[in-house]
């Protein structure tokens, strides 16, 4: 239980790891293992992909990296799915072994105050990347109830949480 005071944004409620090895710093371009442990995540949570409104992407902004995983995506949710997609790494820098950490802290932040975060930076998406860019015309999320926070490391690791926005009836 949280401290006298302390406010609940949201919960684990799922988690998904694989290896994929593909090469000892680029991703599989193909991102299906990245795809495996978003499937897992998302089977662990109790949820279909539907269920998800948000993914806080690893997104290195490198061709590499978010081709694939803008592909690992679209194996998941469907290439004309509603999920909406940002990376925070943009107002964070990488962070290295710090990175899942903060973004998925940012990750239960957006979901509880209803506001996703946009691409800083981003004016022109790579058409190898075709996910729907959280902008200024759908950031406002009020309804949004699950999330996913991806983290993709080299040699083919990869680590999703699935997270629940925190609903006080849920605790009763």
């Amino acid at each position: 239980m949280p401290s006298r005071g302390a406010k609940i944004l949201g919960e684990i409620v799922g988690y998904g790891a694989t290896a994929d090895a593909y090469h000892i710093t680029s991703p599989d371009p193909e991102g299906k293992g990245a795809a495996r442990a978003m499937q897992q995540a998302i089977k662990e949570a109790g949820i279909t992909p539907a269920d998800v409104s948000y993914i806080n992407a690893h997104g290195t902004a490198t061709h590499a990296n978010d081709s694939g995983e803008a592909k690992s995506i679209n194996l998941v949710f469907g290439q004309d799915s509603d999920v909406l997609v940002s990376s925070t790494k943009g107002m964070t820098g990488h962070l290295l072994g710090g990175a899942g950490a903060v973004e998925a802290v940012i990750t239960v932040a957006a979901l509880a105050q209803g506001k996703l975060p946009m691409n800083v930076g981003c004016e022109v998406q790579d058409p190898e990347c075709q996910v729907n860019l959280v902008t200024p015309a759908n950031q406002d999320q009020p309804t949004a109830e699950y999330a996913l926070s991806d983290s993709l490391g080299f040699g083919g690791h990869n680590a999703v949480l699935a997270f629940r926005k925190w609903s006080d009836e849920r605790e009763a």
